[in-house]
Parts: structure tokens; C-alpha cells; sequence
């Protein structure tokens, strides 16, 4: 591990520690009588338009970071992009918990957080990865090399990587889910190479060179260049879109708060419950550890998962309590839907207060141990006992919140209110319906 991205890691997690309040305790309730459900919903609503916007001015300063290394390819100005990708990733996890239960939200996200993906699409990979996939006909194209491709059964020559190529061509061609051309796990890639320490120490280790025009390393490193750069602008221009739909006025936003309140709480409700159970307890963490593969942990190419799924478990807190820390400090409050629920039952109230409370604590622990340079990929790898029990804590405590998740739909009378569910975990078929 670098020392620019030790310091980049451990920068993240003294956010944590601001983010989630204090470990293992309840937050204090607010005082605060007679909170409609109106209210909880519009404040729900301001929290992603802030949670978007932190995103966007994120990823202004990962193109700013990414420019500077185009301009300048010194492993100094590499690193320093890296640093901007992980930043970056702190504000957007926590939007996370919008996608389920906001179809606009839903339909947008493959654009920007889709994985895995097979980044023998994108660029050169270790012999080891193989050659060709009886599920992607375009597993090794590496488009960064070949610009004449086949998709679709049609002939395609890319002379110009552009955004417009990553997201009209490339991205998902020949509706395979695995060829990701976009996003930050795209980014990601082109910034770090692969991992293949397996679940050793070790990142990515690309190196600056191969951005660089006059010593370049590993060929084709203008349009690699223009990859890499190409991603960074539609990042932004995506978060941008996002940030428009949580406007006023924004189909997002008029989606939750336009109609009867039930609608935007049963989006929360949902949205908390599948990121809780089946999306991050379930293919996120228990998949991986189960088959102990580090292909299977979220940021596996610069090894920061463990920040990512924290920042996961933030986001739900934040949707309950009704409070987001912005990037640069400050909270914003409101109307919570723990108000909301503590003036019909007090008591459930408290205990999903102290279930979250549990959770942040657990991933508390796996946070540190990501930062102190015990990554995520080494705490699921075989043999690895304490690292398991650290995880499957996680879970735990992830799946028992969600039990509390479904006790507060059936407290605020919200009838059928559909929880993702997972087939890595021991109930696949969850009753949280």
C-alpha cells in the first residue's frame, strides 16, 4: 500500500467517526412533536439533493485530479487521482439507499455504480483473466487496443473514444451486464489496473506510465488517455442529471413528495430494507465471504470496500435520523422518519435507533481494520477466522435491522412493501414482503 493512499484511507476514516455518531449507542432523539409525514418526506427528498450534489462537486475534483495527471503523468499526480476517486466515493454510497424504491433512481444507477464488470472490455489485463467467456462475447476485447470490434453481430470501429461511445456502444453491449464501460467502477479500474494480489495485501498497481506520451508503458496510451478521460466527463455529467431530478421541481424529488406521503415513506422503507438485507448483507458481503473471492468484494481494483459498504450503512442511518454531514461539515436536519415512527411507537423507535446503532459500531471495526491496511479481500480469504467473524458481525447486524425495517412498515401501516432478498443468505426468500 502507497503512503498517499494509507493517508487517502485513513482521511475516510476520520470521516466515519463524524458521519456515524457515537459506536454501539442510540442517537439522541429530537424533541420534536407533531412531524408530518409530508414533512418527513420532503426532508427525506432534500437529503439526496444534498447527498447528489456533494457527489457532483466530488467528481469535479476527481476530473480536476484526472486532468492534472493527463497533463502532468507523474506517479505523485497518479496517486493524488486516486485519492480523488476514494473521496469521491463517500458522499455517493451514501445515495445508495435512494436507488431501491426510486425507479428513476434505479434506472439511472447502472450508468455510474454498475459491477462487476469485465475489464478485459476496457483495456489490457494479467494473461491469468482468460481470453475469451461462454457469457460475453466481449469478455478481452479491450477496446483501449482494438478499435474494430463486433457488437451485436455488426462491425464497429471506434477511432474516438468519447463519452458519447462509452454510453451509447460499449456500455452493456450485447446486453451483457458485466460489460461496464462507465462509472466509477470503470474510473476505478483505469486508475488503479487490477488487483492481483488475490487476498494478499496489495492494490492495483498501474502505473502512471501508461498515461504517459512519451514513455509510455503497456501501449495505446492515447487512447487510453482519452478512456479514462472520456469516463471522468460522463461521471459528471450523470451526477449532474441526478442532481436535477432532486431539484425542485425535479421528477425525482415530485415522484416522492407530488402525492399521498405514504408513497415517499414506503420508498424509504424499501430503500433501507433491500440496501440493509439483500443488496450489501447479502451480494455485497455474504456472497464474498462464502466463496472467499475477492472478485466479489465492491471496490476490488483499489481495495477501498470496506469504506464503501460504511458509507452504504451511513446512508440508511442518515435516511431514518433525518441528518447528512455535507462534505465540507456542515448537517443538515430535519423532519425524521424516527420522529415520525417514535409518535406511534416509542419503543420500536428506540429499538431501531439502537439496531443502527449496532450496525455502525460493527462496521466500525471493519473500517479500521480496511484503513489500518487489513483490506476487505484479506478479511474474507480463506484461513482468515477473526476476519470472518468481523464480517459476518456486519451482517448480522445488517439482517437485524432490517427485521426492525419490517416492524416499522407494519407499525406506519404501509401494507406490501417489497425488501430485496438474497440467495447468500439463509433466508433467500425474506418475509420482508
Amino acid at each position: 500500500m502507497t503512503l498517499m493512499k494509507s493517508a487517502g484511507l485513513s482521511a475516510t476514516l476520520a470521516l466515519l467517526t463524524a458521519l456515524a455518531g457515537p459506536a454501539g449507542v442510540a442517537l439522541a432523539q429530537d424533541e420534536e412533536a407533531g412531524v408530518s409525514a409530508s414533512a418527513v418526506v420532503t426532508h427525506y427528498a432534500d437529503i439526496a439533493l444534498a447527498a447528489y450534489q456533494d457527489s457532483l462537486i466530488a467528481a469535479l475534483d476527481l476530473d480536476d485530479a484526472i486532468e492534472k495527471l493527463l497533463n502532468e503523468t507523474t506517479e505523485e499526480n497518479l496517486e493524488a487521482a486516486r485519492e480523488a476517486w476514494i473521496i469521491a466515493r463517500v458522499p455517493y454510497q451514501q445515495t445508495e439507499v435512494y436507488r431501491f424504491g426510486n425507479p428513476i433512481v434505479d434506472d439511472w444507477e447502472g450508468r455510474v455504480n454498475a459491477w462487476p464488470l469485465d475489464e478485459g472490455l476496457i483495456d489490457y489485463v494479467d494473461p491469468g483473466y482468460g481470453s475469451e467467456s461462454d457469457s460475453n462475447p466481449l469478455y478481452s476485447a479491450n477496446v483501449v487496443a482494438n478499435p474494430n470490434l463486433v457488437i451485436n453481430g455488426e462491425e464497429v470501429t471506434i477511432d474516438l473514444i468519447t463519452p458519447e461511445v462509452l454510453s451509447d456502444v460499449l456500455h452493456e453491449a450485447d446486453q451483457v451486464e458485466a460489460n461496464v464501460a462507465t462509472g466509477y467502477h470503470a474510473i476505478e479500474f483505469l486508475l488503479w489496473g487490477q488487483d492481483l494480489n488475490g487476498t494478499e495485501p496489495g492494490a492495483g498497481e498501474r502505473p502512471a506510465t501508461d498515461y504517459s506520451l512519451t514513455e509510455c508503458t503497456n501501449e495505446n496510451c492515447d487512447r487510453r488517455r482519452d478512456y479514462l478521460k472520456a469516463a471522468s466527463e460522463l461521471l459528471v455529467s450523470d451526477l449532474r442529471e441526478m442532481v436535477d431530478a432532486w431539484a425542485a421541481d425535479g421528477d425525482a424529488r415530485l415522484a416522492v413528495t407530488g402525492g399521498d406521503p405514504k408513497t415517499g415513506l414506503t420508498a424509504m422503507l424499501t430503500g433501507m430494507g433491500s440496501l440493509s438485507y439483500g443488496e450489501l448483507a447479502g451480494e455485497r458481503m455474504k456472497l464474498g465471504l462464502l466463496l472467499h473471492d475477492p472478485e466479489e468484494e465492491h471496490d476490488c481494483f483499489s481495495d477501498n470496500t470496506h469504506a464503501s459498504h460504511y458509507f452504504d450503512a451511513v446512508g440508511i442511518q442518515n435516511i431514518y435520523l433525518g441528518r447528512y454531514i455535507r462534505m465540507d461539515g456542515t448537517t443538515l436536519e430535519g423532519p425524521a422518519l424516527a420522529d415520525y415512527v417514535a409518535e406511534t411507537d416509542a419503543a420500536l423507535d428506540r429499538e431501531m435507533r439502537t439496531k443502527l446503532g449496532v450496525t455502525m459500531a460493527r462496521m466500525r471495526i471493519m473500517a479500521a481494520k480496511g484503513a489500518a491496511g487489513e483490506t476487505y479481500d484479506q478479511l474474507i480469504a480463506e484461513g482468515n477466522e477473526t476476519g470472518h467473524q468481523v464480517v459476518q458481525a456486519v451482517i448480522d447486524g445488517l439482517v437485524d435491522q432490517t427485521r426492525s425495517i419490517e416492524r416499522v412498515v407494519t407499525a406506519l401501516d404501509l401494507g406490501d412493501v417489497s425488501i430485496e432478498g438474497s440467495d447468500s443468505l439463509d433466508s433467500p426468500n425474506a418475509v420482508f414482503q
